[in-house]
């Protein structure tokens, strides 16, 4: 392995940011050309017909994960053919999921429209919105392996060069089909569509390598047992946790909106500072996946450590840099996301929370990277099942009593458990390159 040194984490993390902060212009975008139609219909079935599909493709954001952290590993052994292996058993999994969800698309439509109603305006574009963009799935999905794979070989900036791609060929595709041809709710998804198999086609370009040797192809090493049962709990373990994760989120959300529609406007304000914050630390700890994971590879515990010191480094100072940076700008912030006086008093009231999350919230980040890094991923599970615990029991014990500070500060103690247990286990990390 090449030395771990800042400029390497720089030059794995800034490229993640970067692409991190494309994320939300694919969606204001989408939203402010069917905006241009001037109705109101367009613009609520894109948007919910989007949050359907995300939620969807989110559960399979495992695979992204598991593929980075078994391709490090193959990378730091030197074993090239186990790495390509790993990107094609990714590619598998992912598009047989999209075709999946493609045959199941009928009772996935039902169920979301019974969960979420809304008109039936909305819900008949939304459903035309949906019968286009599910045709994606196979590719949306398979590109979490993609992005894993080059992720796993420190190839970030291809990671952004795609995101790119993607988001810029979508964009005008928007504009020409909506705009141009007129094809209104429909002409979003399919730009959308048309982007999602033209990333995969880049994607697979940029993963060339992995297939520059047949041995990828041979059939014994891709359906070998112990490879596959290693994927399958990797992968099981991270789908757990997340979807823990998601749901603490999710509950957050719901006892927020009993607290009225004022408070819930400021937490769902508040929430984007949550978001930057996981935008930006999310390079370094994409950083401690790929320098981990091949230090495990290559069986070299120091490295281990060193790489867990250097990206947590960055991610300290990033995450102060946050906190000032939220504590300065915050309230101009809350005053641009809304007009409403009395939101932005209640959201001001709740800023403080947001100074210290992303302190508070580091090491939880980091050392998700690490242990994907090192597939300790059971570990992973089981951490996140005490934090959510806790969790739970503190939102029992301060809501009633503290109201919506109470909320926040249950979730701020879910990522500081989350970085405490997961510390208690970190020595793991560095037996496992032993």
């Amino acid at each position: 392995m090449a030395d771990i040194t800042h400029a390497r984490v720089l030059r794995i993390a800034a490229p993640i940011v970067l692409s991190n902060a494309t994320v939300p212009i694919l969606g204001a975008v989408d939203t402010g050309v069917v905006g241009q139609l001037g109705l109101a219909a367009p613009i609520g079935a894109v948007g919910m017909g989007a949050i359907i599909l995300a939620s969807v493709y989110w559960i399979f954001g495992f695979l992204r994960m598991g593929t980075s952290g078994l391709a490090a590993q193959a990378q730091g052994a030197g074993d090239r053919a186990e790495s390509g292996a790993v990107l094609l058993r990714g590619l598998g999994i992912g598009v047989a999921a999209g075709l999946l969800l493609i045959a199941l698309q009928v009772p996935l439509v039902w169920a979301a429209f019974r969960l979420a109603p809304a008109s039936a305006e909305v819900e008949g574009l939304a459903r035309q919105y949906l019968a286009i963009r599910i045709w994606g799935a196979p590719a949306t999905i398979a590109l979490y392996a993609v992005t894993g794979w080059l992720i796993a070989l420190e190839r970030t900036r291809g990671v952004l060069v795609l995101q790119l791609w993607m988001n810029g060929l979508n964009i005008a595709l928007d504009l020409w089909f909506v705009l141009g041809l007129g094809w209104g709710v429909p002409g979003v998804a399919m730009a959308t569509l048309i982007a999602e198999y033209s990333g995969l086609a880049l994607g697979l370009w940029l993963c060339r390598g992995a297939f520059a040797s047949r041995a990828w192809a041979d059939r014994a090493r891709l359906l070998a047992v112990a490879p596959l049962r290693r994927m399958l709990a990797v992968n099981t373990d991270i789908m757990i946790r997340s979807v823990l994760l998601q749901g603490s989120f999710t509950t957050f959300l719901f006892l927020g909106a009993g607290f009225g529609d004022v408070t819930l406007a400021a937490n769902q304000i508040l929430l984007q500072f949550l978001e930057i914050t996981a935008y930006a630390l999310d390079g370094f700890a994409i950083a401690a996946e790929t320098l981990v994971g091949q230090a495990v590879g290559a069986r070299r515990a120091r490295d281990v450590r060193r790489a867990a010191i250097v990206t947590s480094q960055w991610a300290v100072l990033g995450s102060l840099v946050l906190g000032a940076f939220f504590g300065l700008a915050g309230p101009a912030i809350i005053d641009v996301m809304s007009t409403a006086p009395e939101v932005r008093v209640e959201a001001r009231a709740f800023l403080p929370w947001l100074i210290i999350a992303p302190t508070v919230a580091v090491a939880s980040y980091m050392y998700d990277g690490i242990f994907i890094g090192a597939t300790l991923t059971r570990e992973m599970r089981n951490t996140m099942i005490v934090s959510v615990a806790v969790y739970a029991v503190a939102v029992v014990v301060a809501v009633p009593t503290l109201g919506n500070h109470g909320l926040w500060g249950a979730l701020m103690l879910l990522n500081a458990i989350r970085g405490v247990t997961m510390a208690t286990r970190y020595p793991r990390a560095e037996g496992a390159a032993a």
